[in-house]
C-alpha cells in the first residue's frame, strides 16, 4: 500500500503525492522555521531530518521515552548534532510539522500513515499554539548527553542518593569529597539525562532505573537467590 500525502491548499483544492517525497520536498524548501512535535510512533510518516540550509531554526519535541533507548538516542543525537534543537516531555500529544508558520502537516489516518499538508491558516495557528505551549516546559537534549540506559559513576550513583535523602548541596559535597559547583554541574548533567524537571523529579526516575542501587549487592542479593 502506498503511502499519500494530502495538501489542501484551500478547501475546494485538493492534489496528493507520495508521503516520502512530498515531506521531504517541503522540508527542503523550507526558508524560516520549521518546528515539531513527535510521539515517535511513525504516525503518517513524518519523519524529521536536519536543517537542510543554514540559518533555518528547527525546533523538535519528542518524549522523554526516546532518551531510554539508545536507537532512538542516536537518532534524536543525530538530529541535535545536524542543527535541530531537541527538546523532551512525558509525553508528546500529536504528530505534527509547521513550517515557515504557513504550512501543518498532520497525519490523516494512522491505520493507513497517510499525511494532510493544509495551507489553512486557523490549521496552521493551532498547531503552532500548541507547540508553543509545550516549547518552555520541555527539557532540552544536549548532543553529547548519554542515553538514560548508560551507567551511572560510583559517584553519581552516591550524589543521587545523598540528594534523595535530602541531603543539602554543601553537605553532599563534604561527604563525596568534591566542591559544591561540582555537584550542582553533576546534577544538571543527571537531570538533562533522565529528561527531568526538577530534582525530586531525577531522584524519582533514577530509582526506576535503579541507579539508587549498588550493581553489587544487587547481584549477591540475586546469587543469593537462585541458590
Amino acid at each position: 500500500m502506498h503511502r499519500l500525502l494530502t495538501i489542501v491548499d484551500q478547501p475546494d483544492r485538493i492534489h496528493r503525492v507520495p508521503v516520502t517525497d512530498g515531506v521531504h520536498t517541503l522540508l527542503a524548501a523550507a526558508r524560516r522555521e520549521v518546528i515539531a512535535l513527535s510521539t515517535l510512533s511513525g504516525a503518517g510518516g513524518i519523519r524529521h531530518e536536519p536543517p537542510a540550509r543554514r540559518g533555518l531554526r528547527y525546533r523538535a519535541v519528542f518524549p522523554d521515552s526516546a532518551r531510554n533507548s539508545a536507537a532512538q538516542y542516536r537518532r534524536l543525537s543525530t538530529l541535535a548534532l545536524g542543527g535541530v534543537d531537541v527538546r523532551t516531555m512525558p509525553e508528546v500529544p500529536i504528530d505534527a510539522l509547521v513550517i515557515d508558520g504557513s504550512i501543518a502537516v498532520l497525519p490523516a489516518d494512522s491505520s493507513t500513515g497517510n499525511v494532510l499538508v493544509l495551507r489553512l491558516p486557523s490549521v496552521v495557528t493551532t498547531a503552532t499554539e500548541l507547540f508553543e505551549r509545550i516549547w518552555p516546559v520541555a527539557v532540552p537534549l544536549a548532543a553529547g548527553d548519554p542515553p538514560t540506559d548508560a551507567d551511572v559513576t560510583d559517584r553519581e550513583r552516591d550524589l543521587l542518593r545523598l540528594l534523595a535523602l535530602g541531603a543539602t548541596d554543601e553537605v553532599t559535597a563534604a561527604q563525596l569529597g568534591i566542591s559544591v559547583r561540582t555537584v550542582r554541574r553533576s546534577m544538571a548533567q543527571l537531570m538533562h539525562r533522565l529528561g527531568a524537571r526538577s530534582r525530586f523529579q531525577a531522584g524519582v526516575k533514577a530509582a526506576d532505573r535503579g541507579w539508587l542501587v549498588d550493581p553489587a549487592s544487587n547481584r549477591d542479593h540475586l546469587g543469593t537467590r537462585a541458590s
